[in-house]
């Protein structure tokens, strides 16, 4: 298989028709295919959620990653935008689903699609890609560890936001979850929370929890980093997403 990529930076357009910067990844081949939105951690729009959006276009995707952190520090580096991001308690939900959803938009757009989008995020990512997928048209969602979709950050934290697990009633798309046993945001016991409330709601999703892993057990270049449960967790999202997005 030709797993020749095409990737740079483009701009699309945003909430409120805002311009924000992106990073697309594309298969060199051509169409019909589906496309990801990836959804950068707390972290930011680094080099690490970079290499997993090319990833994406070597499966066989039309990727992009939204810079999530445009308007507040545009230009900046990772680590200063992310930390002008935490100063201001994260990304408000409303922004966040109107970027994702000028993502997906970007994504149908392209002349290789075959008009179907899943999301997936990561840390912080993951619960907004949980609300893109009770918010959104979108195909499929995955959220790996995403913290406070159950439960409420504790004062101080630098993610200040509302839980979303009431929302379960409104999942549009079949959800992928991945976590791992050692977390504390999300917990064991928030993971199944949302899982009961999934379950009640009659929602399509599959929860995978990973024993040894802990937070940003997916993140390469951090302490966290757990190879089992990445390669696993990888394995269990190019099976999801092929059947969702092919």
């Amino acid at each position: 298989m030709d797993d020749t990529i095409i990737a740079g930076s483009a701009t699309i357009t945003g909430h409120q028709t805002d311009p924000i910067e992106a990073y697309v990844a594309r298969p060199q081949r051509p169409g019909p295919r589906g496309g990801v939105v990836v959804i950068h951690h707390m972290p930011g729009y680094d080099t690490a959620t970079k290499e997993i959006t090319r990833r994406f276009a070597t499966l066989g995707y039309d990727a992009v990653c939204p810079n999530l952190y445009s308007r507040e520090a545009p230009g900046a580096d990772p680590d200063d935008a992310a930390a002008t991001a935490r100063a201001l308690g994260g990304v408000p939900d409303d922004p966040l689903v109107g970027d994702v959803g000028g993502a997906a938009d970007y994504l149908r757009s392209l002349d290789s699609s075959n008009g179907k989008v899943g999301v997936i995020g990561y840390c912080s990512g993951g619960r907004q890609a949980f609300l893109a997928g009770v918010s959104l048209p979108v195909d499929a969602a995955v959220d790996c560890y995403g913290a406070f979709v159950v439960g409420t950050p504790p004062e101080g934290h630098p993610l200040q936001v509302r839980p979303l697990v009431d929302r379960a009633p409104d999942l549009r798309c079949p959800l992928l979850g991945l976590f791992g046993a050692d977390d504390q945001y999300p917990s064991p016991a928030q993971v199944e929370e949302l899982d009961a409330a999934l379950r009640d709601a009659g929602k399509e999703h599959e929860f995978h929890t990973f024993e040894g892993a802990g937070h940003g057990f997916f993140a390469v270049d951090r302490p966290g980093y757990r190879p089992a449960a990445a390669s696993e967790g990888w394995s269990l999202i190019g099976d999801f997403f092929g059947r969702h997005l092919s």
